[in-house]
């Protein structure tokens, strides 16, 4: 994120970032990370404070996006399928990490598991 916006550090202001790449774009970004953010080309920000190692990981952004693409293909507005999609990956990775602990992360797992959260639901 931080090449594509031109700047050598965003860590410091996550929120910032998020917020410029939303408004700048005109698009609904997804900033991946202990702290996910999702931001809205609107102003809006909404903040997934659910950190998980299991997640933080290769691959499991395409997972995330996956969600996220299913959710606007059945319709849902972009913010909202972000959000939910954010959430529901949240959860996966809770389910992972419950299964396999920490040390064992796998994107098929985390891919697997949002299947198993709804159909449990």
């Amino acid at each position: 994120m931080a090449r594509l916006l031109g700047v050598e550090r965003m860590h410091e202001d996550r929120l910032g970032a998020v917020s410029e790449a939303a408004a700048r774009w005109n698009q609904v970004v997804v900033l991946k990370g202990a702290t996910t953010l999702i931001a809205a080309p609107d102003g809006r920000v909404a903040v997934n404070p659910r950190p998980n190692a299991a997640l933080a990981t290769a691959g499991t952004g395409d997972v995330l996006a996956g969600l996220i693409a299913g959710l606007l293909a059945q319709g849902c507005a972009p913010f909202d399928a972000a959000r939910l999609g954010v959430g529901i990956h949240s959860l996966a990775g809770d389910l992972v990490r419950r299964d396999l602990g920490d040390r064992r992360r796998c994107r098929r797992r985390s891919a697997v598991a949002p299947c198993r959260w709804l159909s449990s639901s």
